[in-house]
């Protein structure tokens, strides 16, 4: 009979400071981070990921184990399938270390990949094929997916995400690799979850998302954005396949939208990708996958939360749920 393995994970939406508090949550019961953010395991993407490292040093000088970032360079594909052969690795790495593995970020799918033990279907993506549907327009993309699986899921609730888009049709479509799939997809039965959300109001959210943004700019996120085209060779088209930022920086940098434009439609983007994340973690938990949502100035209820889980104790049925919450009137 194999180990059990316990891991507890942090999630939330953008700007709610899941990182921060996965980090301080790590230090208390000895355990070390394992990110789950598909754009900050790409080298040189710092600011426009929200890569702030300064976050895994605590204000006592103590600094927390990371994993899963600056693995990949930017130019290389990366999927999902190795994303879940690297995050099993390094949660088993980090249990044979005698240490608590704690998944923290937003990747709504990576997330949800691990803790519903997705089996994959198709490989790495075949980079000719790959170039053939950068090249179509998004309604030939919209149209091909319709084709191949009628009732999407992505076409329903991101049809104008050209990268998930295309990574479906490449999953539908394409010749798995082997290999690769019977490394990630590894029976992870033996692991057990605590799902830890971090909870603020909508409004606070916005803000957050607005103020942050605002300081990375200052920060000099543009300039990375030019450092990546200029120095490292990356094509707009690469820049534009990370999205947000990314997106709009280079629309910017070639001139098609003003600063200003830059600024504010990215904002607004931004927060739809929270509104989205949302949606996510409703449809996580309808798919029975139970989230704690705890606010951060209620850290020690996460902590509590945690030491029982770790023991082994009856964990109570979360207090609130976000799928049966409503920001607003319906429509």
């Amino acid at each position: 009979m194999s180990d059990e393995i316990k891991v507890i994970v942090i999630l939330g939406p953008t700007a709610c400071g899941k990182t921060s508090f996965a980090v301080r949550l790590a230090a208390q019961i000895n355990g070390a981070i394992v990110s789950v953010d598909s754009r900050q395991l790409y080298r040189g993407l710092d600011l426009g990921s929200g890569k702030d490292i300064g976050e895994y040093t605590l204000p006592s000088g103590e600094t927390v184990e990371h994993r899963l970032i600056d693995i990949a360079e930017p130019d290389s594909e990366y999927n999902l399938a190795e994303f879940m052969r690297d995050c099993r690795k390094a949660v088993q790495d980090i249990h044979a270390e005698q240490r608590v593995p704690v998944l923290a970020g937003g990747t709504a799918l990576y997330l949800d990949a691990v803790l519903r033990n997705y089996s994959l279907q198709g490989g790495a993506p075949d980079s000719a094929e790959r170039a053939v549907l950068r090249s179509m327009s998004l309604g030939e993309l919209q149209a091909k997916l319709r084709e191949l699986e009628p009732d999407s899921v992505i076409l329903r609730r991101e049809p104008d995400n050209r990268t998930r888009v295309i990574r479906r049709i490449e999953i539908l479509t394409g010749r798995p690799d082997e290999s690769l799939l019977a490394e990630a997809n590894a029976p992870s039965a033996d692991w057990k979850f605590l799902v830890i959300g971090v909870l603020r109001d909508r409004a606070e959210v916005h803000r957050r998302i607005e103020e942050r943004l605002d300081a990375r700019l200052n920060a000099g996120m543009l300039d990375e954005a030019r450092y990546l085209h200029d120095v490292r060779g990356l094509s707009w088209e690469r820049l534009e396949f990370f999205g947000l930022e990314y997106r709009y920086m280079a629309l910017h940098l070639q001139e098609k939208l003003t600063c200003r434009e830059m600024r504010d439609q990215l904002l607004v983007k931004i927060r739809q990708f929270a509104k989205r994340q949302d949606s996510w973690f409703r449809n996580m938990e309808r798919n029975g996958i139970p989230i704690h949502w705890i606010r951060p100035e209620a850290f020690a209820e996460a902590e509590t939360l945690s030491r029982d889980f770790l023991a082994g104790k009856e964990l109570p049925e979360p207090e609130f749920r976000l799928s049966e919450t409503f920001y607003g009137p319906k429509s």
